[in-house]
């Protein structure tokens, strides 16, 4: 182990070191300043976007919120469908005066609409008294009636329920496009969070690792100044180097601990109680593969069919076709036609003449209505029309944009995997070129202030190419979002 610790250590600064046993003296600063104060590396643990995501769909308090939606359209339809409920009323009155007895009215009713505009009448009616009108006397047991009420003009095809009903259960569609829109959103913001996360980490792994090599090379020209080895201005140049670095180090530990935040501030549990991230925890990796013109194909075709806001305009559209033929209904007049057959309370085991009641005992009526100029109704319709064009040419827009923005977002995210694959060979290439800096220091062919400006910008080079893989990363979770879905899809 103290072998490969010191030939690890000597690959980073070859020949700097003076000797062996001030390798195991630096290795052991370094340890205990730098790196054990972030966390152990046997304990570390990867929480991965997949698990992120899984967190915030189960337990995110927005993500429950917008179960709410569906839910609050689901009253909608109930209230809807209760326009349809039987309705029974009972009205009683009665009238004495100076101990004369006037009247005693009693009315009972059962009405039931139905989905075709008939509604269905039932009740019994007990009028008694010598002062009652003559045309509600009935017989001492009273009567039952039962009949209908037929519309045969307006309301006859769609009437005000009708079109209620079918446009409350159309709601439940648009209210699940609303639900998915805000984890959608809820998803993304959550996706752009965690690899911001990512990015802090890169950072701040490379900016330590940076500050790790200063100092050993610092502590390294140290001691060969005091041997004579170097000048001692090359110490003081060692030195300035640790502390840029150390600059650099605090701002990533900074930016690092906040994003840690932002993480944190996106996780709850089962009882909707706030978790915090594990200090232990960093983030998975993230793959670049090249976008396709396939996928490019499906982002647009998933946009299509399921993106949230085409889904609403869609079924909005719909509810207003259902509102155009009510109004366009509203154009013809009313007329209704109702009849109910009436006869005394049957006694059981007594048996009646079935087919008397339709030419003897019966009560008919008609309701005829017509506006002469019927400005209201033409008013209402034409109103519907304008929404419905307005609608139309909203979805057209929206479609457009939507198509536009998922190919930009595309470009953008298939632009930045060349940047960072381009970046990552240059990275690659540096790296060379850092150790062929070293080496030559080693031998006296360059300087101190040469070897660590390659590895300044060696460390730049690593950070660019980890903030453009998360650029990457969340480029492609745009484009998810962009086409209606969410990152974890």
């Amino acid at each position: 182990m103290r072998f490969l610790m010191a030939r690890w250590l000597r690959g980073l600064a070859p020949t700097v070191l003076p000797s062996r046993t001030s390798v195991f003296t630096w290795a052991f600063f370094l340890w205990t300043a730098l790196v054990a104060p972030v966390w152990a590396q046997d304990s570390v643990r990867i929480f991965s976007f997949a698990d992120y995501a899984d967190l915030i769909l189960k337990y995110h308090p927005v993500v429950r919120q917008a179960d709410l939606i569906p839910a609050d359209a689901r009253t909608e339809l109930l209230q809807a469908r209760g326009m349809f409920d039987p309705k029974l009323t009972s009205d009683f009155s009665r009238k004495e005066y100076k101990d004369k007895e006037y009247y005693n009215h009693w009315e009972n009713t059962l009405k039931i609409p139905t989905w075709t505009g008939i509604d269905l009448k039932a009740g019994y009616d007990r009028n008694t008294g010598p002062y009652i009108n003559p045309q509600y006397y009935t017989p001492d047991a009273g009567l039952v009636y039962a009949g209908l009420s037929v519309p045969l003009a307006q309301g006859l095809l769609i009437d005000a329920r009708r079109s209620t009903l079918q446009q409350a259960k159309l709601l439940q569609n648009i209210a699940e496009a609303d639900r998915q829109k805000v984890i959608n959103k809820t998803m993304y913001d959550a996706a752009k969070t965690y690899w911001d996360w990512y990015f802090a980490y890169q950072q701040f792994r490379f900016t330590a690792d940076g500050l790790n090599l200063a100092d050993i090379r610092y502590r390294a020209v140290k001691q060969r100044v005091e041997i004579g080895d170097l000048a001692a201005i090359d110490s003081v140049q060692a030195k300035i180097t640790v502390q840029e670095r150390l600059a650099s180090y605090q701002a990533a530990l900074l930016e690092f601990q906040n994003t840690r935040l932002g993480i944190s501030n996106n996780l709850w549990n089962e009882n909707n109680e706030p978790v915090e991230l594990p200090e232990n925890a960093i983030p998975g990796g993230v793959t670049i593969p090249e976008p396709t013109q396939e996928q490019l194909d499906e982002l647009l075709a998933r946009a299509s069919r399921q993106h949230p806001d085409l889904i609403k305009l869609d079924f909005k559209l719909r509810q207003l076709d259902i509102e155009r033929r009510f109004r366009q209904n509203q154009l013809l007049p009313t007329v209704n036609v109702n009849y109910n057959f009436i006869r005394e309370p049957v006694a059981i085991g007594k048996s009646y003449d079935a087919g008397w009641w339709l030419t003897n005992n019966y009560k008919v009526g008609a309701e005829v209505s017509f506006p002469l100029f019927l400005r209201k109704e033409r008013g209402k319709l034409q109103q519907v029309r304008i929404k419905q064009a307005d609608t139309q040419f909203d979805q057209q827009q929206t479609r457009r944009l939507i198509t536009i923005t998922v190919r930009q977002v595309f470009n953008e995210a298939r632009a930045l995997q060349q940047q960072a694959e381009t970046q990552g060979q240059a990275t690659a290439n540096q790296l060379l070129l850092v150790r062929a800096e070293q080496q030559k220091f080693d031998i006296g062919e360059s300087t101190l202030f040469l070897v660590n400006t390659q590895e300044s910008k060696l460390i730049d080079m690593q950070i660019k190419t980890e903030s453009l893989r998360a650029k990457y990363a969340k480029a492609w979770a745009n484009s998810l979002y962009a086409a209606g879905g969410n990152p974890q899809q």
